[in-house]
């Protein structure tokens, strides 16, 4: 059995749903890599990840999920979307091209 950790970005980071994925993902023993949020909401994913990327713009946030899984590393195994519901569409989308 591989010890290798599930890697995990996230979009949107500040709304109500977001921590407890957050919290889902460190109790679960993964790693959460990437993160995108409009808001600079850093301070709430360094209490579970200090260490995830942090991205305000979703160009450069995309760019990053296409350097992780060119690089072999830190390929992100799923993509947690917490945005509101209405960006939901748009966001799975770009996970989805993301690999």
């Amino acid at each position: 059995m591989s010890d290798k950790k599930t890697c995990f970005a996230l979009i949107g980071a500040a709304g109500y749903i977001a921590p407890r994925h957050m919290k889902a993902i460190k109790e679960s023993g993964n790693d959460l890599v990437a993160a995108h949020d409009p808001m600079d909401s850093v301070g709430i994913i360094d209490s579970y990840f200090p260490n995830a990327d942090f991205f305000i713009e979703p160009e450069r946030f995309d760019r990053h999920l296409d350097k992780l899984k060119r690089s072999g590393n830190k390929k992100v195994d799923y993509v947690s979307i917490c945005s509101p519901n209405y960006l939901h569409d748009a966001h799975i989308r770009m996970a989805l091209r993301s690999g």
